[in-house]
């Protein structure tokens, strides 16, 4: 087999037309060339070089080796472009779960980010409604990052868990409610409220009924939606009042009012997940530091006037 060492010193003997020559360029001594060019010659089973005066001349199983060792010398330099690329961040490619309303104001922006500023990073996004599923692509490999709502005292001592975001739910009121004219409204103010469910079993609705159990009552769910944009058209219809995070809050229904909740705000946190023995990787780096400086983009406020929709199972 033929050495790609050796081949690269029969390339700068033949450059350079001299042994003594290529044992300049490449820091060795002229004996050692000649070693190495005499190794070469029994793994090619040929003579290679042949002396003229004080320099060499290729044979042609010279020129062809060393326009083999030319290509092999530009492919060598070129992955050690893309290493450093790679290494540096400014290529690889990145599986990302997500879950729906994340995706709008979390990833979307995040990915716009990462692209004007590393084009050469891929990103494959895959919506998944139960964070589950995701959890385990992240755990297989499958997946770089997940995101989802983790509860407290989460145990995920696999995982790398990077906070995000805290989303607070906010209270959607059928138009004409009694509390609709208050620019906030207390939690325990609607202990006696009947509730139109907004989320499926899991983080999300434990991050309603832990707030409603400190404000001293269970809602009472006289419909079940775990749809935001359906759990709006309920309201509207005046069957209850409802919790709906601020990242599920859009396109509004005439029929309904928003309205902040305090004492105690519901809130549901927003996390990153990552496998905790994965290598370290520029190009995830880089796409974390993109959610987090989306993060406060999310909407800040929402004013009387703007409305539910949007979600899922992790919506």
């Amino acid at each position: 087999m033929l050495d790609v060492r050796r081949m690269q010193v029969l390339r700068a003997v033949v450059r350079s037309g001299s042994v003594t020559g290529a044992a300049t360029v490449l820091g060795y001594t002229p004996s050692a060339v000649s070693q190495q060019i005499a190794t070469l010659e029994k793994e090619a089973g040929t003579v290679l070089l042949e002396r003229v005066g004080r320099g060499v001349r290729p044979t042609p199983a010279a020129v062809l080796l060393t326009e083999h060792a030319d290509t092999l010398a530009r492919q060598v330099a070129e992955a050690e472009a893309a290493l450093a690329d790679l290494l540096a961040g400014r290529t690889g490619q990145l599986a990302v779960r997500y879950f729906a309303t994340a995706g709008a104001h979390l990833v979307a922006p995040a990915v716009a980010r990462l692209r004007t500023a590393h084009p050469g990073i891929r990103i494959d996004l895959k919506l998944t409604a139960d964070p589950e599923d995701a959890l385990t692509d992240v755990r297989q490999g499958h997946a770089d990052l997940a995101l989802l709502v983790t509860k407290a005292g989460r145990p995920d001592g696999d995982l790398r868990l990077l906070h995000l975001l805290d989303d607070p739910y906010l209270a959607v009121l059928p138009r004409g409610h009694r509390l609709a004219g208050r620019p906030s409204v207390r939690l325990k103010d609607l202990a006696d409220e009947p509730f139109v469910g907004s989320e499926w079993p899991g983080p999300c609705l434990d991050a309603q009924l832990d707030a409603c159990a400190a404000a001293g009552f269970r809602p009472h769910f006289a419909v079940h939606s775990e749809d935001y944009v359906t759990a709006q058209g309920f309201v509207a219809a005046g069957l209850g009042v409802s919790l709906i995070p601020r990242l599920g809050l859009g396109s509004p229904h005439p029929n309904v009012v928003v309205r902040p909740v305090d004492d105690p705000a519901p809130t549901r946190t927003i996390e990153a997940a990552t496998r905790e023995t994965a290598p370290p990787q520029p190009a995830l780096d880089a796409f974390i530091d993109a959610l987090k400086k989306a993060a406060p983009t999310a909407p800040a406020g929402m004013r009387p006037t703007d409305r539910a929709k949007g979600g899922g199972r992790q919506g």
